[in-house]
């Protein structure tokens, strides 16, 4: 299985501020210690938003910070949200693709049956178990 970058930043944002859950971050500061473009991680925190991970606050001491405990949040379900329709293989597409050898095709249904194991295996860790430190990520940028 591979992640897309845009999931890859979901989930490295939402280690961050597990790391410092009373802490408020701005995506200013995120994108400057991941090293990504801000543009970016803006999409990044609205997706995690609108699925309810973070809440964001506009304005003067604004930012973003976890909507609930870390250790309520589990990282499949973070993945498969993220992840949201991204086809594993063409056939998977909501138009069914254009595979010659889906009428007879004996791979799908264990494709499918190996995404959801990837994310029952996920769901088994929540975000508490990968909480990143910020004195952590300071000591890493030196």
């Amino acid at each position: 299985m591979r992640l897309t970058q845009f999931t890859d930043y979901g989930l490295r944002v939402l280690m961050r501020l597990a790391g410092a859950p009373a802490q408020t971050m701005t995506t200013e500061i995120l994108s400057s210690e991941f090293g990504i473009s801000r543009h970016h991680l803006v999409k990044v925190v609205a997706a995690l938003a609108a699925a309810g991970f973070i809440e964001t606050q506009r304005g003067a001491g604004g930012g973003i910070r976890l909507a609930r405990p870390a250790a309520k949040i589990r990282l499949g379900d973070v993945v498969r949200e993220m992840e949201g329709d991204q086809a594993l293989v063409e056939c998977f597409r909501a138009d069914g693709g254009a595979c010659v050898l889906t009428p007879s095709c004996r791979l799908k249904g264990r494709l499918a049956e190996a995404r959801q194991a990837f994310v029952a295996a996920l769901n088994r860790s929540t975000l508490a178990d990968c909480a990143v430190e910020p004195r952590l990520v300071l000591e890493e940028l030196r």
